[in-house]
């Protein structure tokens, strides 16, 4: 009998699981479109141009919701059986909710593991396709920034020529050992600029310790100032977003990579933030499926459905902030970055535990 069960529940789970996941697939896929059509919209291309674009860009964004895909999914695989009083009679069978949870939360476990080592290097290899694709058809292509050993370039394009900037990125909205080349419509040197530091939280660049060198038909003009400012179409937020989009990386090549990664240039803090964020998703996915257990069998009322779906959206709604605040927290070095990672998790958790020893003795 409880092998029967234990099929039932398992291929349930997993159909509704199915269910779900295809439903934010699809619904992805009709807001996506709109976006892709946009952007195209001046292009000489064919409609199947974003059409496949969207098609491989929503599967990354199905494994950055899938905590609460996992949560909705649990949710609603628990309304089913509690409405129909299949729950109710798993009780009378000896199989209680303690061991329903167990078999959702640990299919939950295993699943998050299977597409960190299966799904994220198909994911991965998607987003980089679709990003190059992108950046073909962008209109800032003469804006471009790099990384590597050497540390941080920049090309942008003036109205009146081109500047390209190389510095250290060595802590959050400062630059240092900065150097400036200003060059005219025909790519001569006009200007050279030498800076300790600078300041890029804004468009605004500050300056500090700055030295000139002025190019003018063949002569040069040394000039020191304590501060100057340029503006420039980067900030900070912009340029770290270029390289922190984790779902460009599979988790194996995370693992595989890391340290060339890190001397190609790529920020140690965000690889550190994307590895971390991609090992708790499991436990992540373990702890959802606890809360919905303990959201749907606190009571056996068929009526209080409404009430509990409205409860867990908001559930929902303040764990994403939770773990978006932690993450901020982490990356401005207000905590250490892996308490930023593993803490919403624990906390989540250390609750959930109090909730699977009440519903347990149900």
């Amino acid at each position: 009998m409880n092998g029967i069960l234990f099929n039932y529940l398992l291929n349930g789970y997993l159909k509704t699981l199915l269910k779900v996941v295809l439903f934010f697939y699809c619904f992805g896929v009709i807001l996506n479109l709109f976006e892709e059509i946009e952007f195209f919209k001046n292009q000489n291309i064919s409609i199947f141009t974003p059409l496949i674009l969207t098609l491989i860009y929503i599967p990354g964004m199905i494994i950055k919701l899938l905590p609460f895909i996992i949560f909705l999914s649990s949710l609603k695989f628990l309304m089913d059986i509690r409405n129909n009083r299949d729950l109710l009679s798993m009780k009378i069978f000896g199989f209680s909710n303690l061991k329903v949870f167990l078999l959702m939360a640990l299919t939950s476990f295993v699943l998050g593991w299977l597409i960190l080592f299966i799904f994220t290097p198909i994911t991965s290899s998607m987003a980089k396709y679709y990003e190059k694709t992108k950046s073909n058809y962008s209109k800032d292509i003469d804006h471009l920034v790099t990384f590597n050993k050497n540390g941080l370039w920049i090309k942008e394009s003036l109205d009146d020529g081109q500047r390209i900037i190389s510095a250290d990125n060595d802590i959050p909205k400062w630059l240092s050992n900065v150097i400036i080349y200003n060059l005219d419509r025909d790519f001569s040197l006009k200007e050279k600029i030498y800076a300790k530091k600078a300041y890029i939280e804004k468009n605004q660049w500050i300056l500090k310790d700055v030295q000139i060198i002025t190019i003018n038909n063949g002569l040069t003009k040394n000039n020191i100032l304590d501060t100057k400012n340029i503006y420039s179409i980067y900030t900070h937020e912009k340029i770290i977003s270029l390289y922190k989009k984790i779902e460009t990386m599979s988790f194996l090549e995370l693992i595989i990579n890391y340290e060339n990664l890190i001397n190609r240039g790529y920020n140690k803090i965000f690889l550190k933030q994307n590895l971390h964020s991609m090992l708790s998703m499991p436990f992540f996915l373990f702890i959802m499926t606890a809360l919905a257990c303990i959201l749907m069998m606190n009571t056996l009322k068929k009526t209080k459905n409404m009430k509990i779906v409205l409860i867990g959206l908001i559930t929902c709604v303040l764990i994403y902030y939770l773990k978006d605040l932690s993450l901020a927290l982490g990356q401005t070095n207000r905590i250490p970055l892996l308490s930023a990672s593993w803490a919403p998790i624990l906390i989540i958790f250390l609750f959930s535990m109090i909730g699977l020893l009440q519903i347990n003795e149900k």
